[in-house]
């Protein structure tokens, strides 16, 4: 389970405005081994978490490439899942490892295969020099994948692109009034968008979330209305910002759980420019 805010602005009227704010937080089990965001060793294009679950290493949820390419999944809230089903932590790697596909047909062969897997939400996304893209497919929603609107600001959790569920709404609501306030440095940005993803009040009751999650027990769900999700074995174990202004240059801030012990963090930031 995690969370994604985000505001996708392809043409910022200010070279002061960014083409894409994203804060997403990653729920998982914390003995669950996963690698801290780095590049990928001799590929210094891609920058991204890694999967190091027996069976499942090198995937992901959440990456970015100096090509230009972002990807980032969220599982989606459902009993029965196919112990079988093939790993959704793939698509994520495989989409920025993509040379021939867009960010739109990429999204079209994976729903074309969507039955070989649990459930999922996928957003794909391009930053080019002449224009910007961004995608999104569910493969509990409709069967095809949709252009994501310019301008717009957006919610993704564990039920589809901005379903109403309370901590989406009151996430969203936080975002937004973050990221309209021009006065703010780059880095205090960034700190005010840490302050939205870790938010521990508790979005209780949720008619929508608990309908869609029956096969979750009460104390499951309770957790899980947070935008930080904290109980004793499984919760956020980290904390992404990803900032991409007019001129392509892109800020990438982890904040990631050490050990899986929720008492102890570590920050880490990088800096480059979009080769595109």
């Amino acid at each position: 389970m995690c969370i994604i805010f985000f505001k996708f602005d392809p043409r910022p009227a200010s070279k002061n405005a960014y083409r894409l704010i994203l804060a997403a937080n990653r729920d998982e089990f914390y003995s669950r081994p996963s690698k801290a965001a780095d590049f990928w060793g001799s590929n210094t294009e891609i920058l991204s978490g890694l999967d190091l679950e027996c069976g499942k290493e090198g995937g992901s949820w959440l990456g970015i490439s100096k090509r230009g390419k972002l990807a980032a999944i969220t599982n989606y809230m459902e009993g029965g899942l196919n112990p079988d089903a093939q790993g959704r932590g793939f698509l994520v790697p495989n989409y920025l490892m993509e040379k021939d596909l867009d960010s739109y047909s990429y999204l079209k062969k994976v729903s074309a295969e969507s039955h070989l897997y649990n459930g999922f939400n996928l957003l794909t996304a391009e930053f080019k020099a002449k224009q910007d893209f961004m995608c999104y497919y569910g493969n509990r929603g409709r069967p095809e994948p949709i252009h994501l609107k310019p301008a717009g600001i957006y919610g993704l959790s564990n039920s589809l692109l901005d379903s109403p569920w309370r901590k989406v709404l009151q996430g969203k609501s936080h975002f937004s009034r973050v990221v309209s306030d021009q006065s703010l440095s780059c880095d205090g940005l960034v700190q005010e968008l840490l302050n939205v993803l870790n938010n521990e009040e508790l979005n209780t009751p949720d008619p929508i979330q608990e309908s869609q999650g029956n096969a979750y027990s009460k104390p499951q769900l309770q957790a899980q209305s947070a935008v930080f999700v904290r109980s004793p074995h499984y919760g956020t174990r980290t904390n992404t910002i990803i900032l991409i202004d007019a001129e392509g240059n892109v800020t990438f801030t982890e904040r990631t759980m050490l050990d899986g012990d929720p008492g102890k963090w570590s920050t880490s930031s990088f800096q480059f420019e979009l080769q595109v």
